[in-house]
Order: C-alpha cells, then sequence, then structure tokens
C-alpha cells in the first residue's frame, strides 16, 4: 500500500481501456486520483472507482505530484500536456510526467526537453500487458529517464506494474525497447490471423486448429490472446487495428531512418492499412483475419453480420 505522504494526488490523462485500468489501480493503492477524458462514460466511470472526474488536463492536474499520459500517440501527449487547457502549464516544479503512449523516441526526446524547461521530470515509460493487466496493476512498464524522474514517479509505477524495467537515464530509450516490442506484437497478431483464415480455407475446423497449434511449437502469445476473439467472432477493439497502422508505421519510419531493411514487419504494416481502409480500423486487431477471409471468399464467425 502507497500511502498519501508519498504522492498526495495522481493524475491519469487518457481513460480508455488501459488507462481506465491504470486509474482504479491507482485508488487500491490507496493513492488520491483523478482523471481527464473526453469520454463522459469514462469519467462515470472514474468516479463509481472512487476517483475524481474532470473535463480538461489543467483540472485534472492542478494538485498532482505525478502526471500518468496515457493517449494513442505523441501527437496526444502534446496536446494534453502543452495545448490549450493542457496539464504542463498547471503542474508544480518538481512533478513528473509518466509518458506511456507509443511513440518515436525522437518525439519522448522532445516532449521531454519541454517539460524540463518548466522544471517538470519526464519519465519516458511506455506499457505492455492489455486491459486485464492495466486493470489489475501489473502492467510491464520499458522506462527510461533520469533518476530524479524515476524516484518521483514511483508510487504510480508501484501500484500500476509488475515489472518496471529501468532502461537507462536517456529519455527515448524507453519508447525504442516498446518499438521492438510492437513490431514483434504486430507481426504475430498479422501471422495469426493469416494461419487461422488458411486453416479455414483448408476446411479444417478451426477450434481444433486453436487447441492443437496453443498446445505446439507454432504458438505465440498473439496467437492464443487473440485468436479466441476469432472464434467467438468478437472484434470488438480491446486494441483497434489502427493502432497498429501507427506503430508499425513508426517500426516503419525509424527503419526508413536507420536504413535498416524491415521486409517481414512492412508486410505486417500492409496487412493492418489495407483491414483500416477497409472500414475496420476502430474494430478489433483480429480484423485482419475478416480482411483475408473476405478476399479468399471464406466465412468466419461473425462475419454473417458484416
Amino acid at each position: 500500500m502507497v500511502s498519501h505522504s508519498e504522492a498526495e494526488n495522481i493524475a491519469v490523462i487518457g481513460l480508455g481501456s488501459m488507462g481506465l485500468g491504470m486509474a482504479r489501480s491507482l485508488v487500491r493503492a490507496g493513492l488520491d486520483v483523478s482523471g481527464c477524458d473526453l469520454d463522459s462514460a469514462a469519467l462515470e466511470s472514474l468516479e463509481a472507482s472512487d476517483g475524481h472526474p474532470f473535463t480538461t488536463p489543467a483540472e485534472a492536474c492542478g494538485n498532482a505530484d505525478i502526471v500518468v499520459v496515457v493517449v494513442v500517440n505523441a501527437a496526444q501527449t502534446e496536446s494534453v500536456l502543452f495545448g490549450q487547457d493542457g496539464a504542463v502549464a498547471a503542474m508544480k516544479p518538481g512533478s513528473v510526467i509518466i509518458s506511456s503512449a507509443t511513440m518515436s523516441p525522437a518525439d519522448a526526446k522532445g516532449l521531454a526537453a519541454r517539460a524540463a524547461e518548466r522544471g517538470i521530470h519526464y519519465l519516458d515509460a511506455p506499457i505492455s500487458g492489455g486491459a486485464a493487466k492495466a486493470d489489475e496493476g501489473k502492467l510491464t512498464v520499458m522506462a527510461s529517464g533520469p533518476p530524479e524522474a524515476f524516484a518521483a514517479a514511483k508510487p504510480a509505477l508501484d501500484a500500476m506494474a509488475e515489472t518496471v524495467y529501468e532502461l537507462g537515464d536517456a529519455v527515448g530509450i524507453g519508447s525504442s525497447f516498446k518499438i521492438v516490442n510492437q513490431l514483434l506484437a504486430g507481426v504475430h497478431i498479422a501471422a495469426a490471423c493469416e494461419a487461422i483464415t488458411f486453416a479455414k480455407s483448408l476446411d479444417l475446423d478451426i477450434s481444433k486448429v486453436f487447441e492443437v497449434i496453443t498446445k505446439s511449437a507454432g504458438n505465440s502469445w498473439m496467437f492464443e490472446n487473440r485468436m479466441q476473439y476469432v472464434l467467438a467472432g468478437d472484434y470488438a477493439p480491446r486494441s483497434a487495428v489502427s493502432i497498429f497502422t501507427k506503430d508499425l508505421g513508426i517500426v516503419s519510419d525509424l527503419g526508413r531512418k536507420q536504413k535498416f531493411p524491415l521486409p517481414i514487419a512492412s508486410a505486417a504494416l500492409q496487412l493492418f492499412v489495407m483491414t483500416e481502409a477497409a472500414g475496420m480500423g476502430g474494430d478489433g486487431d483480429t480484423s485482419v483475419a475478416r480482411l483475408l477471409a473476405r478476399i479468399a471468399g471464406l466465412e468466419l464467425p461473425g462475419m454473417e453480420e458484416d
């Protein structure tokens, strides 16, 4: 249990599937939690969990020792921190930003430099684990930043994460680790979707395919986690297709800048781009399987409604 004396107030900006779970974990740890989101339903959920809802980052962060930013990308992070009614203008010197959006290392460094001008610490701290682990306080955090930022962020990290990797003093290292993770995650999802749809084309019982593969060498965490939703015909956006067009796009941009070939990641990116172009960008990332099924003239569970 973290005491209030260690961090009187924590604000969470972005109460989506990850941010709301993180806020609940902070509340359960005994911290005083404020939150901000554009979605009124998310604010109501936070209030029901004993958090304090606000409609702007500045209002949520006025008394915050720690501000956790859980939005989609670098542009949204910049907006909620430095835009109109942004968090930074309301934050006090010595407080810390825990920035959890997936972004390029260069973007993370730029945001950290701007925060430092106001005397505010910045921890480059992307997350992994999914919504369920966010709600359980069992995330993995890939963090980098100066020792002062880690020290200031510790009460929140202790409450939100099962594993915190301290990857170095330089902002940008954490973001680089997350990009490597997202390369693998996107490729594994695309490969899993291809495999289950290929199995359907062979007229196999895909439920049995799932059972066999999850006990065989071809299994992956993404196959086991995601293909259960394909079997159920459930394409709700726990993690949307658009997330991987963004994240694999960052991978592609960095590869081009580094002059490093990324043929497999590039193929996966195009599958996500095609799926989004087909109108499924806001659906679950397993919709890549629906795209492939449509191309092949196949019907997966749940496609009767398409």
